[in-house]
């Protein structure tokens, strides 16, 4: 990477026109890719990419350009492009640089890229085996390794300079189970921001005979009736509803335009008095951790809403000056090709005071959803539709029969406020987020919820 002689004189030629701030981000990933089906390994990929990225402010005005040519004078030619695309008043310079200092929250044991690759389609072959192996129900597995190795380096005309390595491992099993009419699907995919050091962390056994069983039980599911009604949502990955929902509303990518339900509700209260939810970059080698965010600011632990009251929002650097705000730590970007924004790193709705066994008994009737997929959000109007992977019927009290085919429709400014029960029991859910800024690893999490009415979507 450039000396800081070289950055700085790249940062003062992207102000030449007037901006106000200017920002470079350099990115060198590795990236390694073995997948398993049918009994075999699939594919074994391996890549590498390196490149860079230049933005410049004006006021509320800004500009981003990239390329791979990393070199001095492909930096200063972008720089120069970019300058002529935005005109300013200001005849700043850039400032001596000073590097940032930080503990590292995602320490590495074993660099996954050392690591033999026999090592790592053991643990795939394993997992394979051990879903294949559950039922003779189960008719296939999928199963999907992935590792990854970002170093970057964020300067900015302020004087800012960060260097920051993020290391991430993560296993995705897929188990389909079949009757010869009906095809059900199970799946984990658990993830750190770890190295090779992952599979001494993480029970990838038990997660393979998870998403085997998610798949058997739900093939002989009964169908899900629809209606208005309770719906306790379980922990881990039940908390994609308030992240896809709810969290992305709280974004300053929407929160400064206006464009959310929550813009400008500062202190108010949008949620039961028993919800608190946080936004925490800072947990130790978890999925969605960052030491710096992506323009260099170090993450936080977010209060989002506190005993129902919205308490902040997530904020990066341009949003920020739109909001007269500080950045959160909030920033986060795919790769060098995009322009950072405000994105969640470790979301979720801290835990409560009732255990899961008094949430259940006290449910009259409604649907128990244990395990949640994918679905679709207007990030304006907050309107959800969500699948239940796994869902199953609660009667008298307690949990009765499966049933598939289930939906959760609703809106989550509403949702906040119908919660009226919170376990205790907080888990972690890792997945992909895709936004502006591209696709990043994120965290999702709750402890079980109850909801006192969601309307729910069967099948017929």
């Amino acid at each position: 990477m450039l000396d800081k002689n070289m950055l700085q004189k790249v940062l003062n030629e992207a102000l030449k026109t007037g901006g106000d701030f200017s920002e470079i981000y350099i990115e060198e990933s590795k990236v390694n890719n073995i997948s398993m089906e049918d009994g075999k390994i699939e594919n074994a990929l391996s890549g590498k990419e390196y490149g860079a990225g230049i933005r410049i402010f004006s006021g509320f005005k800004n500009v981003y350009a990239y390329t791979n040519d990393v070199s001095f004078e492909g930096l200063m030619k972008i720089a120069m492009d970019a300058a002529w695309a935005i005109k300013g008043d200001n005849k700043l310079s850039t400032l001596d640089f000073i590097k940032l200092n930080y503990n590292d929250i995602n320490s590495i044991i074993y660099t996954p890229s050392e690591i033999d690759i026999s090592k790592k389609t053991s643990h795939i072959k394993n997992a394979y085996t051990i879903i294949k192996g559950y039922s003779d129900e189960i008719v296939q597995a999928v199963v999907k390794y992935l590792d990854t190795d970002k170093k970057i380096l964020i300067a900015n005309s302020e004087g800012l300079y960060a260097e920051d390595r993020r290391v991430r491992t993560r296993m995705m099993m897929e188990a389909i189970a079949s009757d010869g009419k009906e095809n059900q699907t199970g799946f984990y995919g658990p993830g750190r921001a770890m190295g090779f050091e992952f599979f001494d962390n993480v029970d990838i056994e038990w997660h393979a005979k998870e998403a085997a069983r998610i798949a058997k039980t739900m093939l002989h599911g009964d169908l899900c009736p629809s209606g208005f009604m309770p719906v306790v949502i379980d922990n881990e990955f039940g908390g994609v509803i308030f992240h896809e929902a709810c969290g992305h509303s709280l974004e300053a990518t929407s929160v400064a335009k206006g464009h959310s339900v929550f813009s400008g509700k500062l202190g108010q209260q949008i949620a039961s008095p028993i919800v608190t939810a946080i936004d925490d970059g800072t947990i130790p080698n978890s999925w969605g951790s960052l030491n710096v965010d992506d323009e260099g600011t170090p993450t936080q632990k977010n209060v989002l809403i506190k005993n129902g009251i919205l308490n902040g929002y997530l904020i990066d650097k341009l949003n920020g000056r739109r909001m007269g705000m500080s950045a959160t730590g909030s920033s986060r970007r795919e790769n060098y090709k995009f322009a950072p924004t405000s994105r969640m790193t470790n979301t979720y709705i801290a835990p409560g005071s009732s255990t899961t066994e008094e949430i259940i008994s006290s449910t009259e009737y409604g649907l128990y959803a244990k395990h949640m997929g994918g679905g679709s959000v207007n990030p304006v109007t907050g309107d959800f539709n969500f699948a239940v992977v796994e869902g199953y019927l609660i009667k008298n009290g307690k949990v009765d029969r499966p049933v598939r085919g289930a939906t959760l429709i609703g809106k989550g400014s509403q949702i906040l406020f119908d919660i009226d029960m919170v376990g205790n029991n907080l888990g972690l859910g890792q997945g992909m987020c895709g936004s502006l800024s591209g696709s990043i690893p994120t965290n999702v999490g709750q402890p079980m919820i109850r909801v006192k009415n969601i309307t729910v979507g069967g099948r017929i």
